[in-house]
């Protein structure tokens, strides 16, 4: 069996900038790299995500909406009294208009 160095006579090349260290100062990065100490950086979380789960879209003992449908429009009111309330109100009537174009050639 080869015998290997230890101690004072225990030397190592950094991969990142290729000075020598003590070995018992260098250590081994995520990536593989053996680095001095004062080089070493320890993994990035993001390198790491967490695991992705599906997100739920049925659901539990569904039922179908039985809600009433109303027609009406909703009417803010007291709005600059700091109040903001609303009544749902079916007699009322929306028009809009765009304007006028006139087109002329030359």
């Amino acid at each position: 069996m080869a015998r290997t160095a230890s101690g004072k006579h225990a030397f190592g090349i950094s991969d990142r900038s290729g000075f020598r260290y003590r070995l018992k100062d260098m250590r081994k990065e995520w990536n593989g790299m053996f680095v001095g100490k004062d080089e070493y950086e320890s993994k990035h979380p993001q390198l790491s995500p967490s695991k992705v789960t599906a997100d739920p879209q049925a659901l539990r003992d569904a039922r179908p909406d039985n809600a009433v449908e109303t027609t009406g429009f909703i009417v803010y009111t007291n709005i600059d009294d700091g109040i903001i309330g609303f009544t749902l109100t079916s007699d009322l009537e929306g028009t809009g208009s765009i304007g006028t174009v006139t087109v002329t050639t030359t």
